[in-house]
Formats: C-alpha cells, sequence, structure tokens
C-alpha cells in the first residue's frame, strides 16, 4: 500500500513515448542541429484538461530545460527540441491535470447555459490567485471582477488573455512522470561524411610509402571533396605467421605482411611502424589533414600477432589450447592465421579492457578522434558499451564506427550502442527491389533513431561482382547509390578510381590484396570516375536534403532498370534516378509525389548536377533516359 500511496494523487499516464531506444535503455542518437520530433500518448480519467511537457538537459547539467508538449488527435502530444551541444543527454516527459483551464473550459460551458456561474466563479479563486503569486499582471484585476460582479467576469474570464495567461503559468500541484530516457547528441560528422580509405604503405610513388607520401596526395584527396581519410592499422607487423601475398600462410622473403597483424619487436598497439615515420611526421600529417579540412580515422582492431608484446607481458590475457598453443582468430569464412584474439572471459578482464581503453586514449591525445572498431561483433557487448561510454565521458567529440557485419540481432544491439556509425549491407544490394526493401527498412522508425549506416561500393575486404567486370557505368552508378542513399558513405580509393576488378577466382577478394603487399597505384588518374566523385561530393556539401536519411521517399518509376527517390528538408528537394543496367540506356517514366511536388500551372525547373542541364517538368509522370556513360540524374527541385 506504502508504494501506491506514493502515486496515490497521479490521474494522467504517461504512454508510448518515441523516439525511445528499447524504453530509454540506449541512447536516441542526433547530431548537432537534427531536431528530435517527440511523440506520446497521454490520458486520464474524466473529462479534465490535461497538460503535459518536455523537459531535457545535458548529462553534466542539474538544470533542466522544458518546452510544452502540443496536442493533437486521439490523446497524442508532441513537442520538438533540440540538443545544443555534444555530449550524452537525458529527456522525459510530464503531465498534469490543468486545474485552471478546466475550470475556464467549464465556466464557458455554464456560461452558454447560463448555470450556476456565481458558485462556479467562486470556485476558480484559488486558481486566480495562483496567477496574481505568478505576477502576472492582469491577476489582481480579474479576481476583483469576480468579486464585484460574477456575470461581468464570467465575460472577461471567456477572453483569450485569460486563457493565455493560465496557459502561461500552469497550476501543476500534482506532477506524473515519466522515466529518464537516453539521448547522445554527436557532432555533425557523425550523420554526414564521405571517407576515403587507403594504405599509407603503398602512398609511395616508386616505393614503401610513408606519412610524408601520403601528406602529398592530401591535397588530390581534399580535391575530390573527402571529408575523412582512414588508414588500416598503422602499427609494427608481427613476423611469425606472417600473411604472404594473396593470404598465403607461407610468407615468402620480404613480404611486408598484414596491417592487422599488429605487434613486433618494435612495439604493439600504441607504436608506428617505423617503415612508415616517426612519431613527429605522423603529427605532422595531422596537421596537414586539419589544413586541409580533412581528418583522420584510424583502425582499431584489438587483436595481436605472435610477436607482440603482450603476448609475453600478459599471457593470462589469452586462451590456450589443449596443446598449450593459442587458437587463431575467425571470422568465418575468413581465417586470421598471423593474429590472436584476447580472451574477454579471462579473470583479469579488468585490467585488460583498461589496457585497450589507454590505447584509444593514447591515439586521442596524438589527434585521432576518429576510430573504426574492426570487426566489433567479434569482441563483447558489454565491452564496448563500458568502452564508448568511458571515452565519450572524457572526449565527446570522439566518434567510434565499425564494420561489423553479424546477425542481424547483435548488429542491432552493437547500433544501439555509441557507434556513430555502422557498416552496411549495402555493398551487396545490386537489384532495384533489395535496394527499395533494404533502405526503406533503414531510414524509417525504429533503426532511424540509433544507426546511422555507411554506404560503401567497395572495401579493402570486398570487390563485389558488379565491379568485376571493369565497366565504368557500375562504378559509377555504385558510387552515385552510395553517396546520395546514404549520408554517411565512403570507398576505399586508390583501387576504386582507377577501376580495379580482378578478383581471386570464385571469391570477392581483391587479386594480389594491398592488404598483404604494397602497391604502386596511379595518384594522379583522372576519368569519369573521378569527376563524378568532384560533383557528387560538391553536391552533397551544397545540397542540405542529402546530409540527412530521415527525409526519403521512393519514387514510381515504369522501368525496373532504373531506380529514383526524393530526399528533402525546409530548404530543398532532391530527386536522384539511377541506370542500373551498366551496358544499355535505359529509360521511362517517372512518377512526381503529390504531397511533395503538387502539381500546377508552371510547373518545376529540374536542375541536374550531372549534365548542367535543366528539364522543365509539368505533368504528374515525366520521362527520364540514362545511358552507360552517363547514368545518374541528381535533380535540384526549383519552384
Amino acid at each position: 500500500m506504502s508504494k501506491m500511496l506514493n502515486k496515490g494523487r497521479h490521474r494522467v499516464i504517461i504512454s508510448t513515448i518515441s523516439p525511445s531506444i528499447n524504453n530509454g535503455q540506449y541512447a536516441l542518437k542526433r547530431v548537432l542541429g537534427e531536431a528530435v520530433d517527440l511523440n506520446c500518448l497521454l490520458y486520464a480519467d474524466g473529462h479534465d484538461v490535461i497538460r503535459g511537457r518536455v523537459l531535457w538537459k545535458h548529462s553534466d547539467q542539474q538544470t533542466w530545460q522544458h518546452t510544452d508538449l502540443v496536442e493533437g488527435e486521439e490523446d497524442a502530444f508532441s513537442a520538438t527540441i533540440h540538443f545544443n551541444e555534444i555530449g550524452a543527454f537525458e529527456y522525459k516527459v510530464q503531465a498534469w491535470v490543468d486545474h485552471g483551464l478546466t475550470w475556464l473550459e467549464r465556466l464557458a460551458l455554464e456560461f452558454a447555459h447560463d448555470k450556476d456561474l456565481e458558485v462556479l466563479i467562486n470556485d476558480g479563486r484559488p486558481y486566480l490567485e495562483a496567477l496574481i503569486k505568478a505576477k502576472h499582471p492582469k491577476a489582481k484585476s480579474w479576481l476583483k471582477a469576480c468579486e464585484e460582479n460574477y456575470l461581468n467576469a464570467a465575460e472577461i474570464l471567456q477572453e483569450e488573455e485569460v486563457r493565455n495567461a493560465f496557459t502561461a503559468h500552469p497550476i501543476m500541484d500534482v506532477i506524473s512522470e515519466s522515466d529518464t530516457h537516453k539521448a547522445y547528441c554527436d557532432r555533425k560528422k557523425a550523420g554526414f561524411s564521405a571517407t576515403y580509405e587507403l594504405f599509407p604503405r603503398s602512398s609511395g610513388k616508386a616505393k614503401a610509402g610513408r606519412f610524408k607520401d601520403v601528406e602529398a596526395l592530401i591535397p588530390r584527396i581534399a580535391d575530390l571533396g573527402f571529408d575523412t581519410v582512414l588508414f588500416p592499422p598503422i602499427h609494427p607487423i608481427g613476423e611469425k605467421h606472417r600473411k604472404g601475398k594473396n593470404n598465403s600462410t607461407a610468407a615468402q622473403k620480404g613480404d611486408v605482411g598484414s596491417p592487422w597483424g599488429i605487434g613486433s619487436k618494435d612495439g604493439g598497439h600504441c607504436s608506428i611502424h617505423p617503415d612508415l615515420g616517426t612519431d613527429k611526421e605522423f603529427s605532422q600529417l595531422i596537421n596537414k589533414l586539419k589544413e586541409q579540412h580533412l581528418e583522420l580515422a584510424l583502425d582499431l582492431s584489438f587483436h595481436v600477432s605472435p610477436d607482440h608484446p603482450w603476448i609475453k607481458e600478459h599471457p593470462e590475457w589469452f586462451k590456450n589450447r589443449s596443446d598449450g598453443n593459442l587458437q587463431y582468430a575467425e571470422n568465418p569464412p575468413f581465417k586470421y592465421e598471423d593474429i590472436y584474439p584476447f580472451d574477454f572471459e579471462c579473470e583479469e578482464w579488468e585490467e585488460l579492457w583498461l589496457a585497450l581503453k589507454e590505447v584509444v586514449v593514447f591515439w586521442i591525445k596524438k589527434g585521432v578522434k576518429i576510430f573504426r572498431a574492426d570487426n566489433a561483433h567479434t569482441k563483447p557487448y558489454h565491452f564496448w558499451s563500458w568502452l564508448i561510454d568511458e571515452v565519450q565521458s572524457e572526449y565527446p567529440e570522439v566518434l567510434f564506427q565499425t564494420n561489423a557485419q553479424s546477425n542481424e540481432g547483435f548488429f542491432l544491439e552493437l547500433s544501439k550502442l555509441g557507434f556513430a556509425q555502422m557498416g552496411s549491407a549495402f555493398i551487396w544490394k545490386n537489384f532495384r527491389h533489395e535496394l527499395i526493401d533494404y533502405c526503406e527498412e533503414l531510414f524509417s522508425e525504429p533503426y532511424i533513431d540509433f544507426l546511422r549506416p555507411s554506404f560503401w561500393p567497395n572495401s579493402h575486404d570486398h570487390l563485389p561482382l558488379i565491379l568485376q567486370s571493369g565497366n565504368a557505368s557500375a562504378f559509377m552508378a555504385r558510387l552515385f547509390l552510395a553517396g546520395t542513399l546514404s549520408a554517411n558513405y565512403g570507398i576505399y580509393g586508390p583501387v576504386f578510381e582507377n577501376l580495379e576488378n580482378e578478383a581471386l577466382p570464385g571469391t570477392e577478394e581483391y587479386r594480389d590484396s594491398e592488404k598483404y603487399e604494397i602497391k604502386q597505384h596511379h595518384w594522379d588518374t583522372e576519368n569519369k570516375v573521378t569527376w563524378l566523385m568532384r560533383t557528387l561530393n560538391a553536391a552533397r556539401k551544397e545540397l542540405s536534403p542529402l546530409q540527412q536519411n530521415r527525409n526519403f521517399r521512393f519514387l514510381e518509376i515504369e522501368n525496373q532498370a532504373l531506380i529514383g527517390f526524393i530526399k528533402w528538408d525546409d530548404q530543398d528537394r532532391v530527386v536522384c534516378v539511377t541506370n542500373l543496367d551498366p551496358y544499355n540506356a535505359q529509360e521511362g517514366w517517372l512518377q512526381l509525389p503529390e504531397d511533395l511536388m503538387p502539381l500546377n500551372d508552371k510547373g518545376y525547373r529540374m536542375h541536374d548536377y550531372i549534365s548542367g542541364a535543366d528539364y522543365p517538368w509539368r505533368e504528374e509522370w515525366n520521362y527520364v533516359r540514362l545511358d552507360p556513360a552517363r547514368p545518374v540524374h541528381l535533380f535540384k527541385v526549383i519552384d
């Protein structure tokens, strides 16, 4: 009974708060400037007026901000809030029966029927006195009118000014309150980015590359329009069980090994491979990136080579098999004979966790603020939850990404943690129905509020079948789809722009992959693909609808080889069309969305960022034609 008495006077039920991730267990994700359109249901017995508000604050603050909920239909209430700084936030809903407004509504009803006015007006004295206490300038005159002439007072109390006064100064003597829900506000790059991945050791023109060679490439990468450069691990590489070319388990003399085989006599996760450069040269590279408005994302791979110092210093962090040897790492279908996983179930797990956190903090102090967690799904969920919370509580500007690809359930659970961006299955979605089904799921509730996918047309692990033809049109279409469907996208750079397309037979692995050898790339390539990179990235920066995933819809086109969609916000509308057939011209009729582009006498001017041409569209259905030489349209809608 004592527990019931705590809420014995509470009459309002707060229900169905959205967005909320697992009823507030996980943080709702937003970036600076991105709105939270909050909705909920409020119920109470009887017919009294219900009011509510949403409250929010940064987790470091004591004072709550608040804004009123606006009543809609069927007991629905809503409000829009914004987070004004990065970091962890909390939000909740409060609701109450508003006795002042209820009194005004009953007074209006009785006034219309000329019944019981004098008693009813006297009933409202406590509410007017509450307005006086709130220092409303006219409250005393309204109370005096009630005392002098109740008929005259009844007329005065029907005025909008009185209702506004009670609305502005609610009587909140008994307040129902929801549980507190979590939110996290990231910096804007979490929601909008274009990433270019390269291997520093392949950045040289005639020999193995160093950080100095990467510096020379930065102006070109910036000119292509990218804002982030992703490196694989840059640490010393083990020699024992080192991988040879094409993932051979028998390395030959001179084989440089995989960057993911971390650790040697030269150090471990907090060391730089001596062939890449010095600490000073790494700092110079960070500064050069900043000068070009670029940022470094560093691969975060938590495993070790057999030569890693931790093997001898902390053998308790690893699991021995029955024969006394360590089990190498696996992520089916991949096998990694050159690395050992940590035993996250070891008795010294706390010491292990703290050591891995120190790795992250070490590189943060070196100027790295973006980390790509390699195969996050092969490490415990609770470890990532702890690590990200620990790091972001001190460095809220740090972003964690991952390429995790696992079963859907675990992938979604990882997505609900603090990962700013997640890998995606876009790389394997080629047909129109696949793309539509996949994107409509990702870019709608509930996923839109916690999952930010990054679309890549290729990766260092995957050369998808559609690119193995080497057809430039396929490369252009996939690049365009990645960069327009998703606000976050990236490419595994030099091999993509050079249209490299040779795979190991029967696989999606690049033949002679630079995961296992140093490559000599053409770093000055200019072709249709690089032209599209510049054009696409420039348009993404100019057109705000392409910087978000929330307002998105596929459009009807009378040709299955064409796919089209619209993105919009308060500033612009953008229509994108792609030819999915890299070999043939395709044409069809595209239907305008009536609610977003209603027909009028003037019609619309469709400015194409790809051709530079303008097209007048005046009908519900409009003709489009795309050939392999120019397989995409990027239209800005101009009224």
